[in-house]
């Protein structure tokens, strides 16, 4: 019988997680198939029921219910619960269903290793949304001691200094003088996604050495991305970082750690021209 997974978000069409894990079935032999799932609030019970009864086999979770689907499920475990923020679910041998994060380990494997992440860098997380609770417990496990956040609606941010009570928070409004501050800036928000907002500034205020993240990989260059490298800075988009997440995730539901090869890359920046 054919196994069903699949990425609950809203919205979603941009999302290239069916490309990703359809190519590992496929090089594994597994019968399964991986499709989007858009949904609004009140969907969630029934698509965790579906979950619960054997439906699904498992699924992903991103914007905006990263947060909102720990309400509907039995636990949330490691990374997840010390987040507060779910991307991954599955149903374990005792029927319980359970929020993972595999985020965290996508970005540290994706970004941390090539960047020297000594404690007196600074680092600035702009947004305060789905993925920035994996992205402060990423750089906090780095051992990088001074975590700046900053968001259009504060509160967001004074919700996240009460899990991480390290956290400065920088008023979006001073975003752009504040730039000039740290050593390493990543984007967290969803400004610059496809055919969505992006920031109102160019980032030309930035230190010289400054690395900058993009946790968004549709389009592969967004226009603050594309300014940044065109003026020499070192720059990374979000593809790796939602390679990594996706393999671990891939590993949580079929006890296979995918191959991420050269035909999988290639396919997946196909898709992205």
């Amino acid at each position: 019988m054919k196994k069903l997974f699949g990425i609950i978000g809203n919205p979603i069409k941009h999302s290239l997680s069916p490309v990703l894990h359809n190519y590992w079935f496929k090089k594994y032999n597994i019968n399964a198939d991986y499709s989007l799932i858009e949904a609004t609030n009140e969907d969630l019970p029934e698509i965790i029921k579906r979950l619960k009864d054997g439906t699904y086999s498992g699924l992903n979770v991103t914007l905006p219910f990263k947060q909102k689907i720990i309400n509907f499920i039995d636990k949330a475990v490691n990374d997840a619960e010390l987040t507060g923020s779910v991307n991954t679910l599955l149903l374990d041998n005792k029927k319980t269903i359970v929020g993972e994060n595999t985020d965290v380990f996508g970005l540290q494997a994706a970004y941390l290793k090539e960047i020297d992440n000594s404690p007196n860098k600074k680092v600035l997380i702009i947004g305060a949304g789905g993925v920035s609770p994996s992205v402060i417990l990423s750089f906090q496990k780095s051992g990088i001691r001074s975590i700046s956040i900053t968001n259009r609606t504060k509160e967001k941010c004074i919700f996240l200094k009460k899990k991480f009570k390290f956290l400065n928070i920088i008023s979006w409004e001073s975003l752009e003088l504040e730039i000039n501050n740290f050593d390493i800036i990543i984007n967290a928000t969803s400004l610059g996604l496809k055919n969505g907002e992006d920031f109102n500034f160019n980032f030309e205020n930035t230190k010289e050495a400054v690395i900058y993240i993009d946790t968004i990989y549709n389009p592969l260059e967004t226009k603050t991305f594309k300014y940044l490298k065109e003026v020499g800075k070192k720059v990374f988009n979000g593809l790796d970082m939602f390679i990594y997440q996706g393999q671990k995730s891939f590993y949580l539901w079929n006890k296979i750690n995918p191959e991420i090869d050269d035909g999988l890359v290639d396919l997946l920046n196909s898709k992205l021209k």
